[in-house]
């Protein structure tokens, strides 16, 4: 029987642990582990206390945007004192200052660390100044922490070619994991024209300008073709696009907005196809939602997206920051069968449940824990076959 262990989970939202780790936070309290939250106060702590963690801790010094010295300073002795007073046995960090600052916190507080890199984000997709402080930043953290997880193969390689960490200190993952009985296919969508869905938030990081403007060259041959889009705006990510570039996009046609969601399975269900064309991605949640509900997919040829497309047979791949290839993808889809895309569908869930499914995910982490605190060995190796599970 597994020791109770005390595990801390450090993120710079709770937004972010609510949407991102739900099922890793049922596993642990499946298996009767103690849960400690630290994140920022946001709407999302009540459901994460109800439901999902033992307490919540609220993280008060931690800002996105600020790239202050002495906020980070304090962020750290924030950190430090709370892991001091806590004494977790384990705490995992998620996002970038956590994984900075909240490894050196976790070090001065004797508690062992599990930084886990989801994806590199606005930092590292922009050139100057900023990237080399971060690169900086993590080199000097990850000397401290006991494992470091990287949510797809590209960005461990590149951790490693640029010797921000120690490969002997690495271990990838294939995302959060998604859970194949939640999020299962439906009757088809009986939609005469079809229906393309973005789901995410309005950055230009994540495709949405590229996602527009193909729309655009799409609607000149099919003009009944519908473009939907789900997410919010992020204004503290200066990647977000602006409030007046979205009402443009709406008042001209472009798009069916549709606001934000808690529950994206209906437009999921109503959609012939989910595409993320994202610059880059740790490994795209909503790609494995839609893989999961039985969808085809398109989304772009790097890191963490081209992870879950095998091209023409569960979706296509398109380059970044390319609208007409982008475009080209699109009227693929729609001038392929029905039959053809319900084959990309179907395979697209045989996916789902093969690679990413999300006890596999919550399992491996488990697997880690045990690792840090035993020395036993990790096993990761991905189910080798589906024929035991309901497609």
């Amino acid at each position: 029987m597994r020791k109770k262990y005390k595990i801390a989970i450090v993120a710079n939202s709770s937004w972010n642990v609510y949407n991102f780790r739900l099922n890793l936070l049922k596993k642990f309290k499946a298996e009767r582990l103690e849960v400690i939250i630290i994140a920022p106060v946001d709407e999302y702590i009540a459901q994460l206390k109800k439901e999902h963690s033992d307490r919540h801790i609220p993280l008060k010094s931690l800002s996105r945007k600020s790239t202050n010295p002495s906020k980070d300073l304090m962020l750290t002795w924030e950190l430090y004192r709370i892991l001091a007073k806590e004494k977790p046995d384990v705490v995992i960090n998620y996002t970038i200052k956590p994984n900075v600052f909240g490894n050196i916190a976790a070090k001065l507080a004797k508690v062992k660390s599990i930084c886990v890199v989801t994806g590199l984000g606005y930092t590292f997709l922009k050139e100057g100044l900023i990237r080399t402080i971060a690169n900086t930043l993590y080199k000097a953290s990850f000397l401290f922490a006991d494992k470091v997880i990287f949510e797809n193969q590209d960005d461990q390689k590149l951790f490693i070619e640029k010797r921000l960490v120690k490969a002997n200190k690495t271990l990838s993952v294939k995302g959060c994991g998604i859970n194949t009985k939640h999020y299962k296919p439906g009757s088809d969508p009986q939609n005469k024209d079809l229906v393309f869905t973005f789901i995410g938030r309005l950055l230009y990081d994540k495709g949405i300008v590229e996602y527009v403007n193909a729309a655009k060259i799409v609607k000149q041959t099919y003009p009944n073709a519908t473009f939907s889009v789900i997410g919010e705006l992020d204004i503290e990510n200066p990647s977000t696009i602006s409030r007046e570039q979205l009402v443009e996009w709406i008042e001209k046609e472009y798009i069916q907005y549709q606001g934000t969601t808690s529950d994206v399975r209906p437009f999921i269900k109503d959609s012939d196809v989910i595409t993320l064309p994202s610059y880059r991605e740790g490994l795209p949640k909503v790609v494995l939602e839609g893989m999961a509900m039985g969808k085809p997919i398109i989304t772009t040829h790097t890191a963490g997206c081209r992870e879950t497309v095998d091209h023409g047979k569960n979706g296509l791949l398109v380059p970044i920051k390319d609208a007409e290839a982008l475009a080209n993808a699109m009227l693929t889809m729609i001038e392929i069968s029905p039959e053809e895309r319900q084959s990309m569908g179907h395979q697209s869930r045989l996916m789902a449940i093969s690679t990413f499914d999300d006890e596999h995910i919550t399992n491996f982490y488990l697997g880690v824990i045990d690792h840090i605190m035993t020395g036993a060995p990790i096993t990761s190796q991905l189910p080798s076959t589906t024929s035991k599970r309901k497609v």
